[in-house]
């Protein structure tokens, strides 16, 4: 499973890292997901939610 959020579909970024002499390295930085206790479908599933999703839409938590 990775680590991308249930509800927005935020995912791990890319791009790259460039030094002061213009060099380019490839980097990755991660999303900020937590893993909770929802209701889908009105069954309560274990899935990865973004920290922003979590803050402003009310899930139902179980």
């Amino acid at each position: 499973m990775s680590r991308k959020c249930f509800i927005t579909g935020k995912a791990p970024g890319k791009g790259n890292h460039v030094s002061h002499a213009n060099n380019k390295n490839r980097r990755s930085w991660g999303v900020n997901v937590q893993k909770v206790r929802i209701l889908v479908n009105g069954k309560p599933k274990r899935v990865y939610v973004s920290a922003r999703a979590l803050k402003t839409l009310k899930l139902a938590r179980v």
